[in-house]
């Protein structure tokens, strides 16, 4: 990963990016998986996968709350792999967000 990482500006509009790859096309689909998410055999000069940067929120399954700058390099990277991507801009407190940040990824069997 990069140590050097430029910090997002703290005004910068918040966008709330959503993506869908065919199933059909399993290598965009994977393709997609490693820049979001990254790869483990990765090496660390690669670069840093979208969910580890700063600002960005993973909602769920393929939607996130970024800052503006970073979701349109985002939508362009997914697009280019043959992903439909939409956003919408997003006004959200700092508390809110955080609500995201926190929860749990599966809850309990009962």
């Amino acid at each position: 990963m990069s140590p050097l990482v430029a910090p997002i500006d703290a005004s910068a509009p918040l966008v709330l990016l959503s993506y869908d790859v065919s199933a059909a096309n399993r290598s965009a689909a994977s393709r997609v998986a490693h820049l979001i998410f990254g790869r483990k055999d990765m090496p660390e000069a690669s670069s840093r996968p979208y969910i580890l940067r700063p600002g960005v929120v993973w909602i769920g399954q393929s939607v996130f709350v970024l800052p503006q700058p970073l979701a349109a390099e985002l939508a362009e990277k997914l697009r280019g792999l043959g992903a439909a991507v939409t956003m919408a801009r997003v006004t959200i407190t700092s508390a809110d967000m955080e609500a995201f940040r926190r929860r749990p990824r599966c809850r309990p069997a009962a």
